[in-house]
């Protein structure tokens, strides 16, 4: 294999890839980046055998070919070249010579045999939606997927693709975030999956703001394909979590007493100012709403206290609810809108955090100490 590239090029290449690689790997391979040429490209693919990235990129190829190597090294030493262009060689015992202006590398590779092989999907079902809009949901959705190993149905986001709907579901347990979408979605390619959180970081990385990702699905995997603004192709393919994720509307409350409008920033940094007077004991914060008046309370013996009072449009009768704080700051952070509202029922039932748009989201009460 011989072929002249851009150094901005590879560098992307490998930038798309290089994450899903473990530091820890008892394969030698999965350290490894697959390198091959493909009419006028080189595609750059690594995995860790459950989410598995490829990235295509425009490359001068003068002899065709295809060869592993240690992905780690070979962007370090790409990164840190001074000339705008490389040239990259590989035997045919794999090893790989690295040129570029007065600096010469060369790295020991693996056969590209030896790479696992890339999963095979039928075209059948397939949507199409908007980069922005996909990363918009998962921005919306992420933050609430439940990292206890114990519950691995909930190590990720379920997503249902229905009704001309596109809607994403994430919870710990403890609290629920939903989002849906208009999305154009054919009879034959309906189906829901729960796409597990590393291919969910993944895919946050990657998307961006303009062009469209085609999401295609087989029995227990899913691919992702998108283009990025230097043009390169880049394909997410990953293993499902298998499993029935839970009924989470029935945790939606169908009935509330009292709608408040907030405005985000200022009740976002009220409650990352009093977080900081929490503790692991006592990690709630208090809400206490009474005519046009809403005061913040944290309390916590090892650490101190906190109050703050927030001006806000209230009627409502007099009431007091605790939650942990960090739970409704992380949907706060995800949200663009400057206003949000919080629906009450009493302090012992869930609280609900809405906007003006398809976002709902469910949080826990914790005990008024």
């Amino acid at each position: 294999m011989n072929l002249t590239i851009a150094k901005d090029q590879i560098l992307a290449g490998l930038q798309a890839v290089q994450n899903v690689v473990g530091s820890r790997t008892t394969l030698p391979i999965l350290s490894n980046v697959l390198l091959q040429t493909n009419d006028g490209r080189l595609e750059f693919t690594a995995t860790d055998l459950d989410v598995t990235i490829s990235c295509g990129v425009e490359a001068k190829v003068s002899k065709a070919g295809a060869s592993t190597v240690p992905v780690k090294k070979l962007f370090g030493i790409v990164r840190e070249l001074a000339g705008t262009e490389v040239e990259l060689e590989v035997d045919d015992k794999n090893h790989c010579s690295i040129r570029s202006g007065a600096s010469f590398y060369k790295i020991n590779g693996l056969a590209a045999d030896e790479f696992p092989p890339a999963p095979k999907f039928k075209e059948e079902k397939k949507v199409v939606i908007k980069q922005e809009t996909f990363r918009s949901m998962l921005k919306k959705t992420s933050f609430a997927v439940s990292t206890d190993e114990s519950r691995y149905v909930l190590n990720g986001i379920f997503l249902s693709l229905k009704d001309h709907k596109m809607t994403m579901v994430a919870t710990d347990g403890r609290r629920l975030a939903l989002v849906d979408e208009e999305a154009d979605i054919a009879e034959k390619s309906q189906g829901e999956f729960i796409i597990p959180a590393k291919a969910v970081t993944e895919l946050g990385r990657l998307l961006q703001d303009k062009g469209e990702i085609e999401i295609r699905l087989s029995e227990n995997q899913a691919a992702f394909a998108l283009k990025d603004e230097k043009g390169a192709t880049i394909l997410i393919t990953t293993k499902l979590i298998e499993g029935n994720y839970p009924n989470y509307r029935q945790v939606i409350p169908a009935e509330t007493k009292e709608r408040i409008a907030l405005s985000r920033e200022e009740f976002m940094h009220a409650l990352k100012r009093a977080e900081i007077m929490t503790s692991e004991k006592a990690n709630s914060v208090k809400l206490a709403f009474t005519k046009n008046n809403l005061t913040i309370t944290a309390n916590s013996p090892e650490v101190g206290e906190a109050k703050e009072s927030l001006a806000i449009n209230y009627k409502g009768k007099e009431m007091a609810i605790a939650f942990n704080p960090r739970y409704v700051i992380d949907p706060l952070t995800a949200l663009p809108n400057d206003e949000v509202y919080l629906e009450l029922i009493d302090e012992l039932s869930p609280g609900v955090l809405k906007i003006n748009g398809p976002f709902l989201y469910v949080v826990m009460p914790m005990r008024l100490s």
